[in-house]
């Protein structure tokens, strides 16, 4: 774990969820010198943390133990100690309802608890994207059932989190953290405490300028998403590579910026934050037609990879239904271990639907779990030259960085590339077709 200058008069920090959002950013603030308390209601996953032991791929377990081995992070699942640190930070997800609405369940139980606890002084900041009005319409409410009175009693403040797992750019002390507080008071708090871990701090006017400004950040990713998203189906038909027109396109060193498609959206942030804008615009009276319409575009791309898989087999004369796929990484993007929201668990109901026999192998990902909508009950299978062989189609739904396509190419019948992970390969191009 790396070091840093230890500050003055360091925080006494409380994290609430202690996962891809909670723990990096526990880490930042024990590299600084403060204190950490994680609070998580996974017993299994406290009992790792407390052991030294990481739970995500991207953090590795040197970084925990050193962590635990200075003696200022512990994690819990005793909510009665939310009442000891200076600044309570929310780190819960904020996923969807089957009716694409935002479920709040979270937030929600998290405020109830904290307002047992919730003493004079205390800051709370939530983290978790949500649409823009829920911090004071949705927190403030349940927080003041304590008796307490934010921006008088306590202080209350909204920080979109900002992490990108696998990326080696950036860690969670370099990203520019935006922060908007309920009064003047509460904003000079929050900013004290994320100073201390973060490198640099963004104050804005209000939570609902903080809330709304994540809402646009990954609005904007999956409204270009959808775009090269559907170019890719039109490109397709015209016999155009959109993957070579997209590289062209940005050579252009203004005015242009590369997003490129795939076999749907993944990670807890793209796919579901424009619904909830969505939902909070009809509150409005008005309808994002804009938004909603790549939301479509982007969900319906799972469909479009096993059409184009049903198409090649057919050109092969060999039928979807009863033939055996292997689909090619389970994590939503390459080279991380997270399943969160990934269009792969959807690409495997499909297949399945269709009549295949689906199997999936992903090196950081050992066994599906079940979650909120799938429990797939599989386990990864091992690549070999003769396990490839045994397969009709190969599919390749994450492009992580270990997987040696020329050889994948070379041992399989088929491969259905919707990442143009085998954009390099040269041999074997009459079994790739590009989805």
């Amino acid at each position: 774990m790396a070091k840093a200058n230890v500050k003055e008069k360091a925080p006494y920090v409380g994290i609430v969820g202690m996962g891809y959002v909670g723990l990096p950013l526990a880490r930042e603030f024990i590299i600084r010198g403060a204190k950490v308390i994680g609070f998580d209601i996974n017993e299994k996953n406290v009992k790792r943390l407390n052991a030294g032991q990481s739970p995500l791929k991207h953090i590795p377990s040197s970084d925990i133990s050193d962590m635990v081995k200075s003696g200022r992070f512990i994690t819990t699942t005793d909510m009665k100690l939310m009442s000891k640190p200076d600044a309570l930070i929310i780190c819960v997800p904020t996923p969807l309802t089957e009716n694409r609405e935002p479920d709040m369940t979270y937030i929600v139980v998290t405020c109830e608890t904290i307002s047992k606890y919730l003493r004079k002084g205390q800051l709370v900041s939530l983290e978790s994207t949500t649409y823009p009005g829920t911090t004071k319409e949705v927190m403030k409410p349940i927080l003041e059932r304590s008796g307490l009175k934010a921006g008088k009693d306590f202080y209350l403040a909204f920080s979109p989190e900002r992490e990108d797992p696998g990326n080696k750019n950036f860690r969670t002390a370099t990203i520019p953290k935006v922060v908007g507080g309920y009064d003047k008071k509460s904003l000079e708090i929050a900013l004290n405490i994320y100073k201390y871990a973060i490198d640099k701090t963004v104050p804005v006017s209000s939570c609902e300028v903080a809330e709304a400004a994540k809402i646009l950040e990954n609005t904007y990713r999956c409204v270009n998403i959808a775009m090269v998203n559907e170019l890719k189906q039109l490109f397709d038909r015209m016999g155009i590579d959109v993957w070579e027109v997209i590289n062209a396109a940005g050579t252009k060193p203004f005015g242009f910026q590369k997003f490129y498609p795939g076999p749907g959206l993944g990670g807890h942030c793209i796919p579901i934050d424009p619904f909830y804008l969505t939902w909070r615009a009809r509150q409005f009276g008005m309808q994002t037609k804009f938004i909603e319409l790549a939301g479509e575009i982007n969900t319906a791309m799972p469909h479009y990879v096993v059409h184009r898989t049903l198409e090649a087999m057919n050109d092969r004369k060999k039928s979807l239904k009863g033939s055996k796929v292997l689909v090619l990484g389970l994590a939503y993007k390459k080279d991380i271990d997270d399943v969160r929201e990934s269009p792969s668990l959807e690409l495997i109901e499909l297949l399945r639907d269709k009549g295949a026999a689906v199997d999936f192998n992903d090196p950081y990902i050992p066994e599906t779990h079940k979650q909120r909508k799938y429990d797939l009950k599989m386990k990864s299978k091992p690549l070999s030259t003769a396990m490839l062989k045994k397969y009709d189609a190969v599919v390749i739904a994450t492009d992580h960085s270990c997987y040696d396509y020329k050889w994948i190419v070379k041992n399989s019948k088929l491969v259905i590339d919707s990442r143009n992970a085998t954009a390099n390969v040269k041999a074997g191009r009459n079994k790739i077709v590009k989805a």
